[in-house]
């Protein structure tokens, strides 16, 4: 499957089998890994076959079950982390999809002191996304509409309200989807700009982050710069 298929197809799934990761699966994940943490100065981490992190039981929102292989998301302590790790780590997750695995992003309901990472001086642990063979996705998910989270004239080029429809695919803090898409008409004979904006609320910077890689996919990065 291409990308847009990925993004369209994937469920948060919280159930996996005992299937492990292996092989051609394995090696093309582990790629697009490197290949992110080189991109963005990050340290994401795949761990394989390690059952605690996910194994005590004892949250009651979001249960996960057959959990042996997750992702860290880590990297440097600033005020960047968020954004990067929602942008590069749904790069890492649509290429599961890609790969016919299954994930989820998680915030809370792991167990951070036996998750395990490793931390240089100066990183932090983010959050993490079980991956792996899953069981029974998800169900679809309510989502708003264009209207709801972007703002356009009426002349805006039709790839903004592709990228805009692609970023209501992202996965988001309990459903939040709190970012904003704001079309930013170019001077002169240069590209248009795209501002992306987020409300506060729970990791709503990871989901800006997420949301933004949608948009990049679906617009096309060539039509466009990021306004800051």
């Amino acid at each position: 499957m291409d990308i847009l298929e990925a993004m369209t197809q994937r469920r948060s799934v919280r159930t996996y089998t005992d299937r492990p990761i292996e092989g051609e699966v394995l090696l093309s994940l582990t790629a697009e890994i490197d290949a992110c943490n080189a991109e963005g100065g990050l340290h994401i981490q795949l761990v394989l076959n390690e059952p605690e992190a996910f194994g005590t039981g004892i949250f009651k929102y979001g249960q996960f079950k057959g959990v042996r292989n997750y992702l860290c998301f880590v990297g440097p302590d600033d005020a960047s982390l968020d954004d990067k790790v929602g942008y590069y780590g749904e790069r890492i997750i649509l290429r599961a999809q890609q790969l016919g695995l299954s994930s989820c992003w998680v915030a809370l309901t792991f167990n951070k002191r036996r998750t395990r990472y490793e931390l240089a001086p100066g990183e932090k642990l983010a959050l993490v996304a079980s991956i792996g063979y899953g069981e029974a996705p998800s169900k679809p998910r309510r989502s708003k509409s264009i209207a709801d989270v972007s703002d356009a004239p009426a002349d805006a080029p039709g790839w903004f309200a592709q990228g805009v429809a692609a970023a209501l695919l992202a996965p988001t803090a309990i459903n939040q989807q709190k970012f904003w898409f704001e079309y930013v008409a170019s001077e002169g004979d240069g590209k248009p700009h795209v501002r992306a904006t987020t409300k506060r609320g729970t990791q709503t910077h990871v989901d800006l982050g997420i949301a933004k890689y949608h948009f990049e996919i679906a617009a096309g990065r060539e039509n466009f710069d990021w306004a800051e």
